[in-house]
């Protein structure tokens, strides 16, 4: 039995490279959401006039890799305080939100959500969004893949290396083996 998650994080070049190195995560793919156009492309959502986010849908198996376990990463492999914006990329497209596919999924989110602000692990609260999913629009296959196809990008190694290395220094335990 496979499940599905949705999450914005910003760049969807840096959470794809990090969920596809996640034991139980069968597929990850980089794509919009949240927004009101159909079928947007990447140049319509970059102006930030869609209302989509960047984000990534995974298919995963809830037997080795359950959902709480996907929030953990997710939350610590971006920052959820800062509102429409991750590191230099600024805009509503890099927002950071949950889009849950069922009532479970809601209630794990709602709580990791509270968890994390009365932990007082974040200094400031929460700005991570939680709507229910409606609809997701693949991106471009140029999108797909990016970083293990570009490790050498400057973008890669200023800033999706540093989120690699902190993937493998606190989730080491959910890897996958090479």
């Amino acid at each position: 039995m496979t499940n599905k998650a949705t999450l914005a994080n910003g760049c969807f070049w840096c959470t794809e490279a990090i969920f596809k190195r996640i034991n139980g995560v069968i597929s990850v793919l980089p794509g919009y959401t949240g927004g009101k156009r159909e079928n947007p492309t990447y140049e319509q959502v970059s102006t930030g006039a869609t209302g989509h986010a960047e984000a990534i849908q995974l298919i995963f198996d809830p037997e080795i890799l359950p959902y709480e376990t996907i929030l953990d990463v997710f939350f610590a492999t971006h920052d959820p305080t800062t509102p429409n914006q991750q590191g230099a990329d600024i805009g509503t497209q890099y927002r950071s939100a949950i889009f849950y596919h069922d009532e479970e999924q809601k209630q794990i989110a709602e709580k990791k959500i509270t968890e994390l602000n009365n932990s007082k692990e974040y200094t400031e609260a929460l700005v991570t969004e939680l709507h229910p999913f409606t609809m997701f629009y693949p991106a471009e296959d140029y999108h797909i893949d990016f970083y293990d196809r570009n490790k050498q990008h400057p973008y890669c190694k200023v800033v999706i290396d540093p989120k690699i290395k902190k993937l493998i220094n606190k989730f080491k335990e959910n890897l996958l083996q090479e």
